[in-house]
């Protein structure tokens, strides 16, 4: 695959300042990845600018799942779980190393607010919408056979539960697979670009998008025949700055996870806790280095960069937790770590957070202006194939019959369709013999890279360790450009590691100061960073000392 990496950035930038594109597509989230590959692989010009990392914003804060939203039959929206189920069914094929099955336990309960006849006609519901395609069905259980596969449940007046598949998925690392693929076929993107505003021609077109690099402050423009906007909750932000006529279209919530180690809660499965309360769901999700607990659902008035973990939020989910699993007696000290995102829900006059659709908008505007906002992560390949289709609409009719075709549901890249992702599985011993690196390194690599794994090893010293190999690649592949984008975002360090990973940083440091040409105070400076990024995200835990 081609390089995507701090030089690739420099050379990119050039580009755009010289050349024109069809579309210029502003947010480097999952929707922005989807639009730009979905768009190159028609053939169109793209150019993709992010104003911070990718993936930085609600595309790295989700509940890491991919499903249909077992919980929105209840609202009625069963267009909207087709569409997810079909599309999880596309997902496992695209990236196979990225998207893994999982089962999700219901437990009900004689207080609760759903009982098992009507439960269970919901079950049947979600399989056949997912065309009975699900990686296993689902199935009823009594009392005593949930407590035999999830012993730690609470038992007083448990009813049973059912049992059914869903799929979770590393959502931060899907945007830059995504984003690779939009760039191994040619679009141009770049990372740390912010979006400043846009110039019109007289009859009243866009033509330019005005920007400025966050890194050197330089400030440029690129040329567009049509600008795709991304950017998901900043959608009423850049609407504004694009079009002084822009009617906000959001209603903004909240949503907070945290993390906790695997053995202080044991889970067989994923388990749906119900929020009685609120008529919310939260997850408890079994990773392969951590349990995840989320979300909430709180309607937010500030600005999305500025959302944090708050006490509250802490406190919410863990009396939730306490509900199912009151033998666990879990604290906020066992609590390794938070994350919070911003959903960019679209306001439809529903009454709480709960029931505001996650159905998607696209809003076509005539002065050659493409918006998407809303949305869940599971349908962004179909939500992003609708997006650009409107934008198409505005082209001429050759150029539509031109880009007419789009091919997005073939794997993200050549090392992991499901054949090679199954053959690296099995060639790990074959690998560590030849290359001299432990089986359990190339394990995780396997599992993580497909194989590319092999070629990430062959590429880079043989002297690296597990985590200079994944920097090393990050740099080289995401165009990662700061440590604390590797930690949040290109490995679970932050999130699944109690030390969060800084145990790790001066061998990481070594890497990213060796491939990005720092300086010893560049080094010192980035580490600071990553020190005061940490302490933020962690603030709320001053409050249960």
């Amino acid at each position: 695959m081609k390089n995507f990496s701090f030089h690739e950035r420099a050379q990119n930038i050039k580009k755009m300042k010289f050349e024109s594109f069809d579309l210029v597509v502003i947010g480097g989230g999952i929707n922005g990845a989807g639009v730009a590959r979905d768009a190159a692989l028609r053939g169109m010009s793209v150019a993709l600018i992010e104003a911070n990392d990718f993936a930085s914003g609600t595309s790295s804060k989700s509940s890491k799942l991919i499903h249909g939203g077992i919980r929105y039959l209840e609202n009625m929206e069963f267009k909207l779980v087709f569409e997810a189920l079909s599309e999880r069914t596309k997902l496992f094929k695209m990236a196979p190393h990225l998207i893994h099955p999982l089962r999700f336990m219901i437990p009900l309960y004689k207080d609760g607010r759903v009982g098992m006849f009507k439960m269970g006609l919901g079950m049947w519901l979600y399989d056949a919408l997912s065309l009975f395609q699900a990686p296993e069905m689902h199935e009823r259980c009594n009392s005593a056979e949930t407590l035999l596969k999830m012993p730690a449940l609470r038992s007083d007046n448990l009813l049973g539960s059912f049992i059914y598949s869903d799929a979770y998925m590393d959502d931060d690392r899907l945007v830059l697979e995504t984003l690779r693929s939009a760039n191994e076929n040619s679009a141009i993107c770049a990372n740390y670009i912010k979006s400043t505003g846009a110039r019109f021609s007289v009859d009243g077109n866009i033509t330019d998008v005005v920007c400025e690099d966050q890194i050197s402050h330089e400030k440029f423009s690129i040329k567009a025949k049509h600008v795709i906007s991304s950017v998901g909750p900043w959608t009423d932000q850049l609407g504004a700055a694009l079009l002084k006529d822009w009617k906000k279209i959001l209603r903004p919530t909240k949503g907070v996870h945290l993390t906790l180690p695997k053995n202080r809660l044991p889970l067989s499965s994923a388990v749906v806790m119900g929020a009685e309360k609120g008529n919310r769901i939260v997850f408890g999700i079994p990773r392969h280095e951590m349990i995840i607990v989320g979300t909430t659902d709180t309607d937010f008035s500030g600005s999305p960069e500025d959302v944090i973990s708050t006490p509250e939020d802490v406190q919410y989910l863990l009396d939730i937790t306490a509900q199912y699993f009151p033998g666990a007696k879990i604290t906020a000290h066992d609590v390794i770590a938070s994350y919070a995102g911003v959903r960019p829900l679209v306001y439809d006059g529903s009454q709480s957070e709960g029931k505001t659709s996650r159905e998607h908008t696209i809003i076509s505007d005539p002065r050659g202006v493409t918006f998407v906002a809303g949305g869940k992560y599971t349908t962004y390949r179909l939500m992003c194939q609708q997006t650009v289709e409107k934008a198409l609409e505005s082209f001429s009719l050759e150029e539509r019959a031109r880009f007419s075709r789009s091919e997005t549901t073939q794997p993200l890249n050549e090392f992991t369709s499901i054949e090679n992702f199954q053959q690296a599985q099995m060639l790990t011993q074959k690998w560590s013999l030849e290359l001299g690196r432990s089986e359990a390194d190339l394990k995780e690599l396997a599992e993580r890279f497909g194989r590319e794994a092999e070629l990430i090893c062959q590429k880079y010293p043989a002297k690296y360790s597990y985590w200079q190999l994944e920097a090393a690649q990050a740099i080289d592949s995401t165009m990662c450009l700061h440590l604390r984008d590797f930690f949040a975002r290109r490995v679970h360090l932050f999130l699944a590691d109690r030390n969060h990973g800084l145990k790790f940083s001066d061998e990481i440091g070594r890497v990213f100061q060796e491939k990005l040409g720092w300086t010893d105070s560049q080094l010192k400076e980035e580490m600071k960073m990553l020190t005061e990024y940490m302490a933020d995200e962690l603030e709320w835990k001053k409050h249960f000392k």
